[in-house]
């Protein structure tokens, strides 16, 4: 189960400039396309002529025009025309509120009435110059609250990602969980720890020192529906850890958002921000390949995690310390969960 009051992201910018896109969100069949003036807009993928998918129509003069017969379909979800035909009782069929803001394409699968601009998480550093992101997108068979637990417990990394950003003093540093409201923080701070191979990159790519002692940190961040902004970085040794001078330090923030697409499967758009060096385009594809090898080993074990898990649908899993993070974010997602339930029935019957 899933919140689906709530904004998630449902493609990139440039996955609709040309034609029309088939996504599933949380359960939703849509097509997402640019319509008049390049404004960008989600329908169900639905024509109400045949019930052939309207993605695999094209984009003609801002509107939707079916693959099938050549039906043309409004931004509003009602039939503008068709050759040959009237089209006054054509059913309109459901469009979905969408927004494009921050660099990605956000849709609102829920109650259309209960859908508010204001309720878009805010990235401050996406309205920045003095920010940078890169990034990219992969579709994951695996329930959208695994990959959050994998985000919410980096301890894995020691093992999964040894190689790449994984070391020992992960495992040998406690971290710290607290909630506030609907956002749940897990902390840690490593400090006088050699840095592993990603990050002497990034000391690199700030002019710094990459074989010197740093203290390094990650602040993971979840917010519903299924939001994970985590603070990383490293910094010289005894110059102040996460509050050091941005001259001793190389910091980013790792974005993640988990658009369920089924019950065991989902859209993982992430990428790296950062702050020092932006107009590096050569470090922003270095960066952006680091992270692109770090994610794929991240897959093959959360599909696996997928295949056992649903083998045994009853099988109780131990719930550690080192779990807090994914525990409490799922409390969260449950109490949301289950308050647009209550609120479901009370709506049918308004």
């Amino acid at each position: 189960m899933y919140p689906k009051n709530a904004w998630y992201v449902a493609c990139m910018p440039e996955e609709i400039d040309d034609k029309p896109l088939g996504r599933t969100v949380c359960g939703e069949a849509l097509v997402l396309y640019r319509g008049p003036e390049g404004k960008a807009a989600a329908l169900e993928n639905f024509c109400p002529h045949r019930g052939a998918p309207l993605s695999l129509g094209a984009v003609i003069e801002g509107k939707l025009v079916c693959g099938y017969h050549g039906l043309e379909m409004g931004c509003d979800g009602k039939t503008v025309a068709m050759p040959g035909q009237r089209v006054r009782g054509f059913p309109v069929i459901r469009t979905y509120p969408t927004i494009e803001r921050y660099g990605f394409v956000w849709v609102w699968p829920g109650d259309p009435a209960q859908a508010d601009a204001a309720k878009l998480h805010h990235l401050a550093w996406a309205e920045s110059p003095d920010w940078t992101y890169g990034g990219g997108l992969f579709h994951v068979n695996c329930d959208y609250r695994l990959m959050i637990d994998n985000l919410m417990d980096l301890t894995h990394e020691t093992y999964v990602h040894a190689t790449t950003i994984g070391q020992r003093e992960i495992d040998e540093t406690p971290t710290k969980t607290v909630t506030e409201g609907d956002t749940v923080i897990t902390s840690r701070h490593m400090e006088n720890v050699m840095a592993p191979s990603f990050w002497r990159m990034a000391l690199r790519g700030n002019h710094l020192a990459d074989d010197v002692p740093v203290d390094r940190w990650q602040i993971c961040r979840f917010t519903p529906p299924s939001h994970v902004l985590i603070e990383v970085g490293v910094a010289h040794a005894g110059n102040g850890g996460y509050n050091a001078d941005a001259k001793f330090k190389a910091s980013s923030i790792v974005v993640d958002f988990i658009t369920p697409e089924t019950e065991s499967s989902i859209w993982y758009f992430w990428g790296m921000a950062r702050n020092f060096n932006p107009h590096d385009k050569p470090l922003t594809a270095s960066i952006r390949e680091g992270q692109h090898k770090i994610f794929s080993e991240d897959l093959e074990m959360l599909e696996s995690q997928q295949r056992n898990l649903a083998a045994q649908p009853g099988r109780q899993l131990l719930k550690l310390n080192i779990d807090s993070g994914g525990v409490q974010s799922r409390r969260v997602l449950e109490r949301i969960i289950a308050q647009e339930q209550a609120a479901a029935p009370a709506a049918l019957s308004a």
